[in-house]
């Protein structure tokens, strides 16, 4: 249905709900009806302003496509948004409509669905004419807004005081795939129970089933539940985020994701100490170069890494490899009375870096992927645990991450592998170390991997403001509050402001907290009896960082509140937020470097690039960082690929067992990885480059501060026969 038919078919069902609504055979004239047919009325308003706008960004959003089979951009996605919302809202008013006669409907509730549809559309309107600024503030091609004082400044403005807790309520999820939404709330849920349950017990496995016994309230009130992921993207700290996404790190729940999970023969965690390797020159084989250990922060430390096989293959289990194990957690997994047979070496080998916004997770909680793309692809995968921010800012991670490319290269016959063709493959924060690791090779002047599969890759880590980032003003993966907690960490920002989490996954620490467990249940268990005797405990968090009160109601935005704001068109007030907070904007200088935001890189790295392949979503607000990196890359003659999902979030790849369609984007991922060690596939007018295979080594000023210059290099150099 084209976009004209979508809001002509809002109107017809609003006027046909409005005179079901206000006809004699109406419902009765009672304080939900009035209502429902103020609902109604606002959203006819909503749609007639909304069709407007939508019409002006069709005309014009083509021109920020990479190419017109690859029709996606942030301008896009706004009004995909809008449309997904409208037609939700066409489902429910026209239910309303047919139904509101019978003796059947449930006036009270549909009313509320209204309401919240109703503000949604409201807001919704707020984003538009924001993405507006952005369209007329930008040059033709371009995405991001770079004015520090310009519309980046007004965007992170409006999120501290735009009410978002509506898209966290009853139209949670809304703009994604239907199979998904039962776990978008089943995420929010929990979060908010263990949010509002944190720092009782010092314990993650017991605060877990705390949380658990006392979300009762949380699926009874959508309007409590919106309010309070408000309050907690807002406000809560990283050590929050960090202890709350390591929940998958535990025993309990990554054995229950293994459940499901393909069969593996190998799965090692590797421990290497710091050592310093020589590489050899790509450029000359017969002379090689040292390649240091990580010492960032705190100096030099060993490098984990977590070793993937479906089958198992010559060297992985050989006492040398088996030496990197010992002490460390993981088997070869081998079924009862199996009794080994080894294949041969691979002449593939995937590198392969998790995502967590720098900040959270390991492979432990990817695994359940790399397994089923070790068994489709028939590879070894090499999984990098680098160090986490805020403990271990920049430049820690993308340095133990690129050494632990080089000892995989160097170490390929220990991992199943001839490494005759290499792929790093990472999501998220793991795309943007892909990138970054091959520009390290590159002016280290070692081989560059023979292609990259980046899944929706963070490529600019800055607050400039692009119509995709407005997304984060209603995204339950990646609110922009919580966007910022991880780059600023990332950027050593908040580096004192967290202490190192413990391991979840120790039998120390599951012991420990099973111990906890029963005390935890007990109280838990009378907190939620509380809850349903006294039904005003319903609307009250007992957050001890939370002064308690009813779920906070969105106020219209009046003089005072907009002083300093953006200034909508007449006649239009969005709805503002009663839980206010300051969003931290990244500013760091550091943001900047090439290396933690490769989109800024210059030419001469870019251009030494292996075949980039991007998995992005349509719905991701990070959907502009791959659309403007592929175009930079194409600009210059780099062979790069885009390929767009539809209606999936941020992080799909960790939810590949939850639906078909994330499922099929994992498949996509599989096959692009499959292209890079099969064939070269390049975009128009573009040939596979020369220098990733033969670098040559040029004096090259080191964005850490460090001088390279061919005498030093030489000094380094020793023949290798």
């Amino acid at each position: 249905m084209e976009n004209q038919a979508v809001f002509s078919a809002l109107e017809a069902v609003c006027k046909d709900a409005i005179a079901a609504l206000s006809g004699p055979t109406g419902i009765s004239d009672t304080e939900a009806a009035s209502r429902l047919l103020e609902s109604v009325r606002h959203i006819q308003g909503h749609g007639r302003a909304l069709q407007h706008v939508v019409k002006c960004f069709t005309t014009v959003f083509h021109h920020f496509d990479l190419d017109p089979q690859t029709p996606a951009n942030g301008y896009r996605t706004l009004v995909k948004v809008v449309r997904a919302c409208v037609l939700h809202v066409i489902q429910k008013a026209r239910y309303v409509a047919d139904n509101c006669s019978s003796a059947f409907f449930r006036a009270e509730h549909n009313a509320s669905e209204l309401e919240a549809y109703s503000t949604a559309l409201r807001q919704l309107r707020a984003l538009m004419y924001l993405g507006q600024r952005l369209l007329g503030e930008n040059g033709v091609d371009q995405l991001y807004s770079t004015q520090d004082q310009g519309i980046s400044h007004s965007f992170v403005s409006e999120y501290m005081s735009l009410h978002k807790a509506c898209f966290y309520g009853r139209c949670l999820g809304f703009q994604f795939s239907p199979a998904l939404r039962p776990f978008f709330q089943t995420v929010v849920i929990s979060m908010v129970s263990f949010g509002e349950n944190w720092k009782k017990q010092q314990s993650g496995i017991g605060r877990a089933a705390l949380s658990i016994l006392t979300s009762g309230k949380y699926v009874v009130d959508p309007e409590l539940r919106g309010a309070e992921f408000e309050r907690i993207t807002q406000n809560l700290d990283m050590h929050f985020w960090k202890a709350f996404w390591n929940l998958t790190e535990s025993e309990l729940l990554s054995g229950l994701a293994s459940i499901t999970a393909n069969i593996v023969q190998v799965n090692l965690t590797l421990t290497v100490p710091p050592v310093t390797l020589r590489m050899p020159l790509a450029s000359d084989h017969r002379l090689c170069v040292a390649v240091h250990p990580p010492v960032a922060h705190w100096g030099p430390g060993n490098v984990k890494m977590r070793l993937i096989s479906h089958t198992l293959r010559e060297g992985q289990d050989s006492e040398e490899l088996l030496a990197y194990s010992e002490g460390a957690s993981g088997s070869m997994s081998l079924p009862s009375g199996f009794r080994p047979q080894r294949g041969p070496l691979s002449p593939w080998l995937v590198v392969h870096f998790h995502g967590g916004g720098f900040v959270a997770q390991t492979s432990k909680s990817h695994e359940s992927y790399l397994k089923s793309w070790s068994r489709q692809l028939g590879v070894p995968i090499l999984s990098v645990d680098y160090s986490l921010a805020p403990e271990a800012p920049f430049p820690r991670a993308l340095e133990e991450c690129f050494y632990a490319y080089c000892w995989a290269l160097q170490n390929c016959h220990l991992l199943g592998s001839t490494a005759e063709r290499v792929c790093l493959a990472g999501d998220s924060a793991g795309g943007n170390l892909c990138i970054t690791v091959s520009m390290r090779a590159i002016s280290n002047g070692v081989r560059v991997p023979d292609g990259i599969m980046a899944a929706y890759p963070a490529t600019l880590l800055t607050a400039d403001a692009s119509p995709s980032r407005l997304l984060t003003l209603i995204d339950p993966m990646l609110p922009l509050g919580v966007l910022c907690k991880c780059i600023n960490s990332y950027a050593g920002v908040d580096c004192q402001t967290v202490e190192p989490t413990e391991e979840l996954d120790t039998l120390g620490a599951l012991g420990r907290e099973t111990a906890l467990l029963l005390t935890d249940l007990t109280q838990g268990a009378s907190s939620w009896f509380q809850s349903l005797l006294d039904p005003v405990s319903l609307s009250v968090s007992s957050s001890p960082n939370h002064t308690p009160q009813s779920a906070p109601k969105a106020k219209s935005c009046d003089a005072e509140h907009n002083n300093g704001l953006v200034d909508y068109p007449e006649g239009f007030v969005p709805l503002r937020s009663e839980q206010l907070s300051e969003v931290r904007t990244p500013n760091a200088p550091i943001l900047r470097n090439p290396y933690v935001s490769p989109l800024l890189a210059p030419n001469n790295l870019l251009k030494g690039l292996p075949p980039l392949h991007i998995v992005a979503s349509a719905l991701d607000a990070m959907l502009d960082d791959s659309v403007m990196f592929a175009k930079r890359l194409r600009s210059i003659g780099q062979p790069v690929t885009l390929s767009v999902v539809e209606d999936l979030p941020h992080g799909f790849l960790s939810l590949f067992q939850l639906s078909k369609e994330t499922q099929e984007a994992s498949d996509i991922c599989t096959q692009r990885i499959r292209d890079v060690f099969e064939q070269y596939p390049v975009s128009a007018n573009c040939e596979r480059p020369k220098a990733h295979l033969n670098n040559h080594i040029t004096a090259v000023t080191d964005p850490f501060g460090l001088s390279r210059r061919d005498e030093e290099l030489e000094g380094e150099n020793e023949l290798s026969d």
